[in-house]
């Protein structure tokens, strides 16, 4: 998943960058409000990380504005702000989640999935030629044996998934796997790609030479 990191103590900022990107998650990270801002208007996220305390633009306005242009990108507020009223008010303003500092990397990671599996569609499961795959819970199987993917594999795949029938430049597949600054491996989409192929199977992802790749609107079914 691409994430947008909002956060403007460095300490925490690098340390939830380097635990997401050891998750194999691409991260930008921004330090104030509009900077957020700028971000979202030039970048889709599958989720942000909000703080509400920032210089520049409080993050509770940035949020409002978020939802004002009907962005329903999941936000997951992360604030020392406890008062019950201002966590109603977060909510209020359009937050899926709410997480108070300081918190346990672990639940941050747990809360990320959880959002994650709330917009995939929850339950929702993909299936074609004896491959079945569920992207909420990172199961895979080919003739009913379970299939063991990468995260960077995942990060691939589950854009397709997403929009079975559509296609993906290598581009748009590529800001699943790299966040800014990090160097982007020239072949890395076809890399991922092959193993993909390789672990279950070559008709599952097809090329559309010159434009991108894509998953057949058949290989989705709702179970």
């Amino acid at each position: 998943m691409r994430l947008l990191l909002v956060e403007d103590d460095a300490m925490i900022g690098e340390a939830v960058q380097d635990l997401l990107r050891a998750e194999h998650h691409a991260v930008d990270w921004v330090r104030d409000g509009p900077q957020a801002d700028a971000a979202l208007a030039a970048q889709a996220y599958d989720l942000v990380l909000l703080d509400l305390g920032l210089p520049g633009r409080d993050g509770l306005q940035v949020l409002r504005d978020l939802r004002a242009r009907r962005d329903r990108t999941p936000v997951l507020i992360t604030t020392a702000r406890d008062a019950v009223a201002q966590r109603v008010q977060g909510l209020d303003a359009g937050a899926d989640d709410y997480l108070l500092k300081p918190f346990d990397m672990d639940e941050l990671l747990a809360r990320i999935r959880a959002l994650a599996r709330r917009a995939a569609g929850g339950d929702e499961t993909y299936e074609r030629d004896g491959v079945a795959i569920h992207p909420a819970t990172r199961q895979a199987s080919v003739h009913g044996q379970p299939v063991l993917l990468s995260a960077r594999e995942w990060a691939v795949l589950t854009p397709l998934l997403a929009r079975p029938g559509a296609v993906l430049s290598r581009a748009q597949l590529e800001d699943k796997l790299y966040g800014w600054g990090e160097e982007i491996s020239s072949n890395a989409v076809e890399v991922y790609i092959h193993g993909l192929r390789k672990k279950l199977g070559a008709g599952l992802i097809v090329t559309v030479r010159g434009v991108g790749y894509m998953v057949p609107p058949a290989a989705a079914r709702a179970p």
